[in-house]
């Protein structure tokens, strides 16, 4: 009789530490994916990728977009909560409020990334972006570079959003010399509510009525800012000779730098930034630490983080970045050009 229970137990036993051993690989990991917005092309193409990288590695993914809503954020990430997710990525939409997003996670024991933006004031496991004080600074010396003198329009973001801080910091970095040695002044600043196009052409129709049309240069934070501005400029008949920065390489700001109404765009390859999110959240649903480059401080907490670098585009490397990386193709961006465009673009590049 003891040899039959010390049998079974010895059998049971056996099979606890067998689930205990597979139990991590049979059970997907839940990831949920919290976005500010999906109305931009930018935030659709990282929806995109992220959720590819997820199920080359067999993680279920869920994701929400709270389109400019703190409150519907949170809302959202106490859903995915509630349902059960390993990890939180998070792209905030406001880089204080979405503390309460990371708190609530705490409580559960879920794990959060800060994807792209830096969220502020709290413990996040992981902040995971490109250098955006570089993205700055190659905005505004692509800009020096073409119009080295006169009145400099600074078309910030956000300020709710710590990377166009960021940008802000960068942008005045490298234009701090020339403003030391008088050849430029940053004669006004306007921080747009949201990246939004409307609001950029607002700020800059204000700002071309207060310099009375003299603006030397417009240093804009992304390509939906630039549409805006260029579009005010357009209406004064200076589009093409006030030069404007970008960012994120969307298909219009990529058109228009084509055309030559804009003068770069800062491209960031995504589909790295997308799978090394997606690899730190399965390793962290999985209770290890993902490899970190840095460590970056959030105001009250210093945070692990991973730093990728942007690329300054413009007419002469279009092709050997945006193009070559299938970012966009040949193809696409011919449709959107009108006729004899793409043809002149590229008769030019020879």
């Amino acid at each position: 009789m003891r040899v039959k229970q010390i049998i079974l137990i010895s059998i049971c036993l056996l099979s606890l530490a067998l689930a205990i051993n597979i139990r991590p690989e049979e059970t997907p990991v839940r990831i949920g994916f919290l976005l500010d917005t999906l109305k931009l092309e930018r935030w659709q193409r990282d929806a995109k990728l992220v959720q590819a990288r997820a199920e080359e590695l067999g993680a279920k993914i869920t994701v929400k977009a709270a389109e400019g809503d703190d409150d519907l954020q949170l809302q959202q990430a106490n859903q995915l909560l509630d349902a059960g997710v390993n990890v939180l990525i998070v792209v905030a939409h406001d880089a204080e409020k979405a503390g309460a997003i990371v708190q609530a996670a705490q409580r559960k024991g879920v794990p959060v990334i800060s994807y792209d933006r830096l969220i502020k004031n709290s413990p996040v496991s992981l902040y995971i972006s490109f250098d955006n004080v570089q993205v700055g600074k190659l905005q505004a010396s692509m800009v020096l570079a073409a119009a080295p003198k006169g009145r400099f329009f600074l078309l910030e973001g956000p300020p709710s959003d710590n990377n166009a801080l960021q940008f802000e910091r960068g942008q005045k970095l490298a234009l701090q010399e020339a403003v030391d040695a008088a050849s430029i002044t940053i004669f006004s600043e306007e921080w747009c509510h949201q990246w939004n196009r409307t609001a950029a052409y607002e700020a800059t129709v204000a700002a071309l009525k207060k310099a009375d049309g003299k603006i030397a240069a417009i240093v804009a934070a992304n390509d939906e800012l630039a549409g805006g501005a260029i579009q005010a400029l357009r209406e004064r008949k200076l589009d093409g000779r006030v030069p404007v920065s970008g960012q994120d390489a969307d298909l219009p700001g990529v058109v228009r730098v084509i055309r030559g109404t804009q003068t770069m765009t800062v491209y960031k390859p995504l589909g790295p930034l997308a799978k090394r999110a997606v690899d730190a959240a399965v390793a962290l649903a999985h209770g290890s630490k993902p490899a970190t480059s840095e460590s970056i401080p959030n105001g009250a907490y210093t945070v692990p983080a991973i730093l990728l670098q942007p690329i300054a585009v413009d007419q002469k490397n279009l092709g050997a970045t945006v193009i070559s990386d299938g970012f966009h193709t040949a193809e696409e961006i011919k449709k959107s050009l009108g006729p004899g465009e793409w043809e002149k673009f590229t008769t030019r590049k020879r």
